[in-house]
């Protein structure tokens, strides 16, 4: 039985000095293999990822994230590829000059070196967290959770058999146990990981942030909000709305809050009954909308609770916020936004523009749907996340964003007195 995974860190630290060495060719061609083995492999993965589903209740809505079947198999084998296409950002010249005395001077950007992982329910965060750390010569640590356990283990050994057919320590990729035991040695381990990356629940983000003496990238909740201002194309707006909830409830970038104008909202908000209806969305409707979902017979009915607004739903429910004009949707998005992505539709640009320039958020949105913050739609190949933070990172955390800097000086025999 594992008392301590100190000896797995010791070894991806000693591999990640091997990664560091690769080519961009040997990084592409790995990759790119590692594509074909998840295609050649399908049957076995959907049949491990099945045990795993078996596990999880299905009134879960996690569930939706841990599902792989064809379709979404050969999107991580189509992201592989893209990534391996992508520059390889380790060994790039950022600056360039001479200095005092001769000095020459280069900063150059290099891998940050071991990335350590902490994740839920997601089996795909483990294909694309290995990707994006081998294309920027990182080694990585990955702790997912119990409920994807047999869909981690069989992709990871995938993984090592990639790496172990180019001559690769297959410990550049550690899997951990999933025991939440191993959690805080994780978090205290600075000696050999140098950031850590914790994607899931705010509960999960919260409890890294306090508990992580190693630097830390939040990104996973999203709390994302969609303001149908007065002068809107209603029918843009119905599809923008009823797009940004069911499309894909569990996934952060869906919308959580509809906030709409008073002087429309008798207008626009039937306009949501029935493909709401079609999907069953439970509406936690303020003390305001509440009377015009009633009148209008809507079945999946709330009184919203202030717990309500700011909450990651993650499920077939939305709460809807009246508000009179723009300050007082602004005011809401402030108090309530996770930062991730927010939303306006309206046809007034002077508007639009202010709503851009003053949200604070990662992605902000104009006339379209929060469902499109995503690494691999805004052409950056896979991610590890959507950063909500500031430093270092902030939206899609992905390639470019997996190394840090080292500055290189060049003399031939100078001394500073």
């Amino acid at each position: 039985m594992t008392t301590t995974i100190v000896p797995q860190l010791q070894a991806t630290q000693q591999a990640a000095a091997q990664v560091r060495r690769l080519s961009s060719e040997q990084k592409t061609a790995l990759l790119n293999r590692l594509a074909d083995l998840l295609l050649q492999n399908q049957v076995s993965i959907m049949a491990e990822n099945q045990k795993d589903m078996e596990r999880m209740p299905d009134g879960d809505p996690k569930k939706d994230r841990l599902f792989l079947n064809e379709k979404r198999i050969q999107g991580l084998a189509d992201s592989l590829r893209d990534v391996a296409q992508l520059p390889d950002p380790s060994g790039e010249v950022l600056l360039e000059r001479e200095i005092e005395q001769g000095l020459k001077l280069k900063k150059i950007a290099v891998p940050l070196g071991v990335v350590g992982a902490i994740f839920e329910s997601r089996p795909n965060v483990t294909v694309d967290v290995a990707a994006l750390c081998l294309r920027s010569g990182n080694a990585c640590v990955l702790k997912g959770g119990k409920e994807a356990d047999f869909s981690n283990r069989y992709l990871v050994s995938l993984i090592h058999q990639a790496l172990a057919e180019y001559h690769i320590d297959t410990n550049a990729v550690m899997l951990l146990p999933t025991d939440r035991q191993f959690v805080n040695e994780l978090l205290t381990a600075t000696r050999y990981v140098d950031i850590i990356i914790p994607r899931g629940s705010e509960s999960l983000i919260q409890f890294v942030r306090k508990n992580s003496l190693i630097p830390t990238i939040e990104t996973g909740a999203g709390v994302c909000h969609g303001y149908v201002e007065s002068t809107a194309d209603l029918l843009k707006a119905r599809d923008i709305v009823v797009n940004g909830r069911v499309s894909r409830p569990s996934v952060c970038n869906s919308m959580d809050c509809v906030i709409v104008d008073r002087a429309i909202a008798t207008s626009f908000l039937p306009l949501l009954k029935d493909d709401f209806i079609k999907w069953n969305v439970e509406v936690f409707a303020d003390e305001e909308s509440y009377p015009i979902f009633e009148q209008m017979e809507y079945p999946f009915l709330q009184h919203a609770q202030s717990q309500d607004f700011g909450r990651e739903f993650l499920d077939y429910k939305m709460a809807v916020k009246i508000v009179t004009g723009l300050e007082e949707a602004l005011s809401h998005i402030q108090n309530y936004s996770s930062r991730h992505s927010e939303a306006i539709v309206s046809s007034d640009q002077t508007i639009i523009n202010r709503f851009l320039n003053e949200v604070d958020a990662a992605a902000v949105y104009a006339n379209a749907s929060t469902r499109f913050t995503d690494g691999g739609v805004f052409g950056l190949g896979a991610e590890i996340g959507i950063s909500t933070q500031k430093l270092h990172a902030r939206g899609p955390f992905a390639l470019e964003k997996l190394v840090t800097e080292k500055w290189v000086v060049v003399g031939y025999g100078q001394v500073r007195w």
